[in-house]
């Protein structure tokens, strides 16, 4: 893999491009690091831990003190948590564009507690006496402000998610070695407060919200988030911040490359003479790839009159901004096998023996923490054990590049649908041999924690796909752009949950029809989730070649990147 960039000496102790609270070059010793990245790690565990108090019982919700059925229910949550997953893109572009990283996150997360504390009024709010009555709802006044505070919790985290962990990652300097080395190792950790968190909601708020209030289940997020807002304020002054050094909007810069290299696409090569204008400053083989955009270097009639064209820096970041699209495409399907522990393997799960004694059953969609377990568990071994040897045997700051981490998870992904197919066999298997395959509603005599080790091999995959993403696309955009390119990784699993359930229903129609059960059956013993599991392996091992072919041709936009 090439690269292009170089590494720019820093003096007087400053760090380039960053400045303080008062707007005066930052100071290496006395600004950044994990002094500054402790309190953003902070405030992200307590927004994941509001989120998915939030979201993990949502559905409970709507079909319980709403009144809602079981479709209407699972559509509105859907809906909601598609929007979710594709509006950092509208709050990445709000702080590069126009108000900076650090007051978003100020504005988002003040929204945030806005957004809570207006969800746990509704839920406060009397519901009808519905005793004896056939169907029942809460008046509409109250409906109204829930979905209204539900979909404001959703545009907060918006734009609070993309700008904090690129608020985060800004605090080290990738000029530096010692903080390029400790960048690294703040993904790692920001990824472990990131499952942290949910698992905190899943294990405490879900109880609270079913066995006591639902007032108490949505507030408790809210007074966290305010603390949260409070801890992100107390560490204003260690902060760095971006300095902003060109007056144009990056959006306007790289827009207008693609504009004139389209208004000269009549222009002829050979009038472009790239070298003699980079002078040496920019690698050969980065100029030349997607030769197309070097066209707005120069006008229509060839000359080179300032003010008429871009610059060589303009067209090298449209050039930046373009490699990512093959790289954010080969790993939509690595999205849609995400998509999986959260729907279908609980399907299996609740199929299967979930007892522990005589008196207790494990409830299927807890089998979703052992991901996070996963997660908490491998990161500080990975951080510490696995990069370090690596990095003996590389010579690379963080062990593996980032595409090197993005593929190992990939691969993984493929191996634990190769399992989740294996272990529905076997199921399918028990249950015709106990007869029990036209009772849907039988528990088929085997124990669910044949379902761990394809839950455990999502997390392994977590730790190196999801981690290497977010680095990989803060990294790779220009440094203005870095909060829409943390929301471009988070697209790739709003996009990939749409795609999942778009195959789901080709699946469905293709498969079924005419009486017959298709794989998806809601009867599982009579499906074969077993066909599906191993058509997305295939469909991810086709993803994993044409991921391999871009990211051995990929050239990193810094050096220091590899």
């Amino acid at each position: 893999m090439e690269t292009t960039g170089i590494e720019t000496p820093l003096v007087d102790g400053t760090v380039d491009r960053f400045v303080d609270y008062k707007n005066r070059p930052a100071i290496r010793s006395k600004s950044g690091g994990w002094r500054s990245a402790y309190f953003i790690i902070g405030v992200e565990v307590a927004e994941r831990f509001a989120y998915y108090g939030i979201s993990s019982n949502l559905i409970t919700y709507l079909t319980g003190p709403l009144g809602q059925s079981t479709a209407t229910a699972a559509e509105n949550v859907n809906a909601w948590s598609g929007t979710a997953s594709l509006l950092p893109l509208v709050g990445a572009f709000i702080a590069d564009a126009f108000l900076g990283r650090y007051l978003t996150i100020l504005i988002a997360s003040s929204l945030y507690i806005l957004a809570l504390g207006l969800l746990t009024v509704s839920a406060l709010l009397p519901y009808p006496d519905c005793e004896g009555a056939t169907s029942c709802s809460p008046p509409q006044f109250q409906v109204i402000l829930f979905f209204f505070s539900l979909y404001l919790v959703a545009f907060a985290q918006g734009g609070h998610k993309p700008c904090v962990q690129a608020f985060g990652a800004d605090q080290f300097d990738s000029e530096n070695l010692e903080e390029r080395k400790a960048k690294s190792s703040f993904f790692n950790w920001w990824y472990l407060g990131l499952c942290g968190g949910p698992l905190m909601a899943l294990g405490v708020l879900n109880y609270i919200q079913d066995n006591y209030s639902w007032g108490l289940g949505f507030g408790i997020p809210c007074i966290v988030m305010g603390l949260a807002l409070l801890i992100f304020s107390a560490g204003t002054v260690t902060y760095r911040y971006e300095e902003k050094v060109n007056e144009k909007s990056p959006f306007v810069r790289i827009g207008q490359v693609f504009v004139r290299a389209f208004q000269n696409r009549r222009t002829s090569p050979s009038s472009i003479s790239l070298e003699e204008e980079a002078s040496g400053t920019l690698p050969h083989r980065s100029s030349q790839q997607f030769r197309f955009l070097n066209k707005a270097l120069v006008s229509p009639d060839g000359s080179k009159e300032e003010g008429n064209v871009c610059s060589i820096t303009e067209v090298e970041e449209a050039k930046a901004v373009l490699r990512l699209v093959p790289i954010w495409v080969s790993c939509l399907a690595f999205a849609v096998v995400f998509a999986q522990f959260s729907t279908l393997f609980t399907k299996q799960g609740v199929t299967m023996d979930r007892s522990i004694g005589s008196n207790f059953e494990v409830p299927a969609a807890t089998l979703q923490s052992f991901i996070s377990m996963t997660v908490v568990i491998l990161i500080p071994i990975y951080d510490r054990i696995m990069v370090p040897i690596i990095r003996s045997i590389t010579g690379k700051p963080s062990g593996l590049t980032m595409l090197q981490r993005i593929g190992t998870g990939i691969f993984i992904s493929i191996i634990s649908m190769a399992v989740s197919a294996l272990v529905e066999i076997k199921r399918l298997q028990t249950a015709e041999k106990y007869g029990l395959v036209d009772d849907p509603n039988a528990t088929v005599p085997m124990k669910v924690w044949w379902l761990i080790p394809q839950y455990l091999l999502t997390g392994a995959a977590d730790v190196f796909t999801m981690v290497g993403l977010q680095e990989f696309f803060y990294d790779q955009v220009p440094n203005e752009l870095r909060s829409i390119g943390l929301a471009l990784y988070l697209s790739i699993f709003g996009v990939g949950s749409f795609l999942s359930s778009f195959l789901i229903s080709v699946v469905e129609t293709t498969t079924g029809g005419d009486g017959e059960d298709g794989w998806i059956a809601d009867n599982l013993n009579r499906g074969h989730l077993d066909y599906f599991y191993w058509l997305l392996a295939g469909i991810s091992t086709v993803a994993y070649v044409f991921y391999l072919y871009i990211a051995k041709s990929y050239i990193y936009n810094r050096a220091n990147s590899l």
